[in-house]
């Protein structure tokens, strides 16, 4: 890896790339994995919201690349809050966000028909109610 951080950067030499990553085994029968670009498991998508300085909630920003949360919270700083626009980050794993089907809309959004109760236009003012 390179000394910056980037997987997509050669090391300058190869002593490096075996220095820096240690040998770990993924289960008790396994072979132990060895350093290597063969062998390197890929970094994980993170989605990132940022809250800018004039605003109340977070807003997505854009996705990012990284082998853990406290390097897509760097990573997401460097990107996305380049020149103080921010004040708050969120980095979240893609996977654990859940969303809906956008060609189920239809019925997934299904317009409340029958029920005028939601909405405050559907009631009256009562007669000996002062102040609404």
């Amino acid at each position: 890896m390179a000394p910056h951080g980037n997987p997509e950067a050669p090391a300058s030499a190869a002593g490096e790339v075996a220095s820096e990553a240690p040998k770990v085994a993924t289960s008790t029968t396994a072979a132990p994995v060895t350093s290597g670009a063969a062998h390197e498991t890929p970094w994980s998508l993170w989605e990132v919201f940022v809250r800018s300085s004039r605003g109340l909630s977070h807003v997505h920003a854009g996705s990012l690349h990284a082998p853990d949360a406290a390097m897509a919270l760097r990573n997401a700083r460097d990107l996305y809050t380049r020149r103080n626009e921010g004040v708050s980050i969120w980095v979240v794993p893609a996977e654990a966000i859940a969303s809906s089907d956008p060609d189920s809309k239809g019925a997934f959004f299904e317009s409340p028909q029958g029920k005028d109760y939601r909405h405050a236009t559907y009631y009256t003012k009562s007669e000996g109610v002062k102040h609404l």
